[in-house]
């Protein structure tokens, strides 16, 4: 009986979340809800092939390759994954990627996690 009393404090005093906001990044990073960023932006973020093409023009071998998403910081990161309008030099620019398809429905949290995920320190 003493040792639930004494085990009981420790329960009713820990997290109340089952994953850390960094596994929720991870999991979202791997696959948010149908499409995973790590399909295309790679297992670390910093990009890979995503096809290989035959270019029309010259009839060579071309490369369709994800950007580095590591490296950004969180604002442009945010609004990538939004495709947001940006203010650039007193004009309103549509960031427009046309193969990265609209996460809309991430909410900021999520983005969030998946942001901190890449940036976490052992995710080189």
């Amino acid at each position: 009986m003493k040792i639930i009393f004494l085990i009981l404090p420790i329960f009713l005093l820990s997290d109340d979340s089952f994953i850390t906001n960094l596994e929720y990044g991870e999991m979202l990073y791997k696959n948010p809800r149908g499409i995973g960023c790590i399909k295309c932006h790679g297992k670390n973020g910093k990009g890979k092939v995503i096809a290989i093409y035959l270019d029309d023009k010259t009839g060579r071998k071309k490369k369709l390759i994800a950007p580095n998403i590591k490296n950004i910081n969180y604002k442009t990161f945010y609004y990538r994954i939004k495709k947001l309008k940006i203010l650039k030099k007193g004009k309103w620019r549509k960031i427009y990627y046309s193969i990265m398809p609209k996460y809309n429905y991430l909410v900021d949290e999520e983005i969030k996690a998946i942001y901190n995920y890449l940036h976490k320190k052992d995710n080189k």
